[in-house]
């Protein structure tokens, strides 16, 4: 019997990293989950491009503007919205969603293929579903505000359906 094609796809989801005044360089915790990923998505306040460098060692990235991002990180290529296929997953990306109250109406509307939407700014870690559309905030690795833990996401998919998304501790 042949072996079943590799179709799990691991995805680390990040925002809000603030360098430098708040990322000097990969926390280990956060490497942790970056080694064996397939892709890193980053929603954004990246705030300088060696950040983005410094990710695309561990995997792929993809990111998004935030509004505390230079001149730098556009030239790398980041756009202020994201829309991609992710292994089947139809996955739309942006920094600020706006507020909490109309937060999932107003995300349909302006991605409305979407299935998972990830976005940051809040530096709250969000993860809910209405209407059969995820929406995914990492909080923040280095800027946890009023929050007990800094975090990041982890995303696991298997033949383009999201079979599990965690919200992790890496303070």
């Amino acid at each position: 019997m042949a072996a079943r094609p590799r179709t799990l796809v691991k995805v680390a989801v990040l925002a809000d990293t603030h360098a430098p005044r708040r990322w000097r360089g990969c926390p280990p915790p956060v490497a942790a989950h970056l080694g064996d990923a397939d892709l890193i998505l980053h929603a954004g306040d990246v705030c300088t491009a060696d950040v983005l460098d410094e990710l695309a060692s561990f995997a792929p990235v993809r990111a998004v503007l935030g509004n505390n991002d230079g001149p730098d990180v556009a030239a790398w290529g980041v756009e202020e919205s994201l829309q991609l296929d992710l292994a089947g997953l139809r996955v739309a990306m942006i920094h600020d969603s706006g507020p909490r109250a109309g937060r999932h109406r107003r995300m349909h509307r302006r991605f409305p293929d979407a299935e998972l939407i990830v976005f940051g700014h809040s530096h709250v870690p969000l993860d809910e579903v209405s209407d059969g559309v995820r929406l995914f905030n990492p909080g923040s690795p280095t800027d946890r505000r009023r929050q007990p833990h800094g975090t990041i996401g982890v995303l696991h998919l298997d033949a383009g359906r999201l079979i599990r998304a965690d919200i992790v501790s890496v303070t």
